[in-house]
């Protein structure tokens, strides 16, 4: 255009330069000489119409009203009326399909989203960039996935829970973790003890994958943030790169892999919660979802990692360029560093930093003796040791000699409790929770059971292990409880009250007979008085 409006400045335009910009531009000949006649007048755009437009006032109380348009439009003719009223200037009002045309018209679809739902609704509709394509275990993103299964593990109904890691290159699991319940850092640091570890045999569901990677990018929890993960991960020199919060698409890899998970496997599961049907109103349950058997916890881990063998092996990836992720993590030349088992076994452990002195009892750790079969006459007492142990796992811990940090062994509570004590306290604490009908203590206690990390197809083991002496207290102090209300104080009924007594008959009827001895006895205060 702007070559049309020199040409005809200069007086040089003639029809066959119109002609050939109309035949570039395939539009009309006519076309052309309005845009020079346009551009005459200084005009180089189309003409605006005149019509309503969202302001910022406007844009605030649409916000203010969570973007509801017909709020917004009673408030304008309510101000319009009340104007009107005072005698003021009256304010146009516009309808409130010009109302809903203007939203539609200059706001984009992310602002109309964050009026509703906010800036995670917003967010939604953001455009993102790519990470640039890096070599395997270049790095490596962490997350907890909520399975949306309902599970069975010792006569309840869980909801378990996924900690694992994956390759941001190839898109491979190196390792991964299950616990029932909400993980912590017994879980995460499960999950990356086989993670770092690299298993040769091809059935396994991970294979030859994992290593030490150049750098892990996680979330700000709590959990991936603690000292124990830091530290475990700081030993290795692999750096921890937290991402802000709320801002899963700086971690698509892993958030990608918990999207796939949950289509691929777990909406395909029993008692798989967010169905369709399950989502039909707020609060309703499904019929078919509680009629279905749920699976057992150890078979729902089975399953699991059978899909992770198929995503390691078997899965191909457009981003891949069609390869499995195996394939691809086979393929790239980059050398691996291996982590030696000894030090990952103890790197990877919690460790208060206190010495010990270990007796003839054993090691002392949580108020509890801890033994083991190599100090049965292959140590000496008095030696100065160090524990190092998974947390919340107190029914092991881990002994090294505080001199050369060289590992001795397995150490297991001295008076740890019998199976039977420990179902038996378990029966105890239920009957207790039922009795006392308190929802918060129940969820506190249902909260304390918690359960250790897995990695195989089996029944988690139970943490916080029950001492035997533990187990006979609280068994006695239950049994007094029991007792104790099992005593009826109205068994036995009173005695009838004398005769001249004004007693209602409905307390006359819960009394006993009068005895010929109570008779005599009310003879005997009578004349007594």
């Amino acid at each position: 255009m702007s070559r049309l409006l020199a040409l005809d400045g200069r007086g040089e335009l003639t029809t066959e330069h119109a002609e050939l910009v109309a035949s570039s531009a395939r539009v009309s000949l006519r076309t052309v000489w309005r845009w020079v006649e346009a551009g005459r007048e200084g005009r180089t755009g189309p003409v605006q119409r005149e019509r309503f437009r969202i302001t910022d006032e406007l844009h605030a109380r649409l916000a203010a009203c969570s973007g509801n348009a017909a709020e917004v439009h009673r408030d304008l003719v309510r101000e319009a009326e009340r104007a009107r009223v005072e005698g003021k200037d009256v304010p146009v009002v516009p309808s409130l399909a010009t109302l809903h045309r203007a939203i539609r018209l200059d706001l984009n679809p992310g602002q109309r989203a964050a009026l509703s739902g906010g800036e995670r609704a917003r967010r939604r509709h953001d455009v993102h960039l790519r990470r640039p394509r890096q070599w395997r275990n270049a790095c490596w993103e962490a997350d907890h996935k909520h399975v949306p299964v309902e599970v069975l593990l010792d006569g309840d109904l869980v909801f378990p829970w996924v900690t694992w890691f994956i390759d941001c290159a190839t898109g491979a699991i190196p390792g991964a973790a299950v616990t029932p319940h909400q993980p912590s850092r017994d879980a995460i640091l499960a999950a990356l003890r086989i993670a770092l570890s690299r298993d040769e045999d091809p059935t396994g569901p991970y294979g030859p994958i994992g290593g030490l990677p150049s750098l892990v990018r996680i979330d700000r929890g709590a959990d991936f943030l603690s000292h124990t993960v830091t530290e475990a991960l700081g030993h290795f020199a692999v750096p921890v790169q937290p991402l802000p919060p709320y801002r899963p698409d700086l971690k698509g890899t892993i958030e990608n892999l918990n999207r796939c998970a949950e289509r691929m496997r777990f909406a395909s599961l029993p008692r798989y919660t967010h169905a369709p049907s399950t989502r039909l109103r707020p609060g309703a349950r499904s019929r078919h979802v509680d009629e279905a058997q749920p699976l057992p916890f150890a078979e729902f881990v089975r399953l699991l990692l059978e899909w992770v063998t198929w995503w390691n092996t078997e899965h191909t990836s457009q981003a891949l360029e069609g390869r499995t992720p195996l394939e691809a993590w086979r393929a790239d030349p980059t050398p691996i560093e291996d982590v030696d088992r000894e030090l990952l076994r103890r790197y990877t452990l919690a460790d208060d930093g206190r010495l010990r002195t270990l007796t003839a009892s054993g090691v002392r750790w949580h108020n509890r003796y801890y033994v083991g079969e190599w100090m049965h006459g292959g140590a000496e007492v008095g030696t100065k040791v160090r524990i190092r142990f998974v947390p919340h796992h107190d029914h092991e811990i881990e002994v090294f000699d505080a001199s050369n940090d060289r590992y001795l062994g397995l150490a297991h509570p001295a008076d740890e409790a019998t199976p039977d004590q420990r179902r038996a306290h378990r029966r105890s604490k239920d009957a207790e929770k039922r009795r006392l009908a308190r929802a918060l203590a129940a969820a506190s206690d249902h909260t304390n059971n918690r359960y250790a990390a897995v990695t195989e197809a089996e029944v988690p083991k139970q943490l916080g292990t029950l001492s035997a002496a533990e187990a006979e207290r609280q068994l006695a102090r239950a049994h007094l409880n029991d007792a104790a209300e099992l005593a009826l104080p109205d068994l036995i009924p009173p005695d009838a009250p004398p005769d001249d007594w004004a007693t209602p008959a409905s307390l006359r009827a819960k009394c006993r007979p009068t005895t010929p001895a109570g008779q005599a006895r009310a003879s005997d205060e009578e004349a007594d008085r």
